[in-house]
């Protein structure tokens, strides 16, 4: 389980070092895709490739279905860290997600999120006053 907000730096080669406590789960390969509200989104492979399984049964007659598909896998990168636990944003993602040098990384549960500094700021404070109201709508119980 990814938890936590961490703030690493993004270098002149498009990389970052995974907060250490996420480093383990992600040793054998990740995937990196974008993800909705402008951010990426990294998955251990193993995730990745169970939630693709289940995507890949919906009927693809449905344009949604088609749409979906294509914009995670065409974005989609297969990764691994380096032996300091560093990994490789391409290009295009970074564009995608506004990524230059400041950014975020949060912990959401089955995955890590890579945010732009600024924009997760923006982002977390408009959610912030509807984090309390959410949860029976969204989690109906819990």
């Amino acid at each position: 389980m990814f938890l936590g907000t961490h703030t690493p730096k993004i270098d002149e080669k498009g990389r970052f070092f995974l907060p250490a406590k996420f480093r383990e789960e992600l040793a054998e390969g990740l995937v990196i895709t974008r993800a909705q509200d402008r951010c990426l989104a990294i998955y251990p492979e193993a995730t990745f490739v169970e939630m693709t399984k289940s995507m890949s049964s919906a009927p693809t007659s449905v344009k949604q279905v088609r749409d979906f598909q294509r914009m995670l896998a065409a974005g989609a990168s297969n990764e691994k860290p380096d032996k300091q636990g560093r990994i490789t944003i391409p290009p295009q993602l970074r564009n995608y997600a506004g990524l230059t040098g400041e950014c975020v990384v949060v912990g959401a549960i089955n995955r890590v999120e890579v945010w732009d500094a600024a924009a997760w700021e923006a982002y977390s404070a408009e959610q912030e006053s509807a984090f309390a109201e959410m949860n029976e709508e969204v989690f109906p119980g819990l």
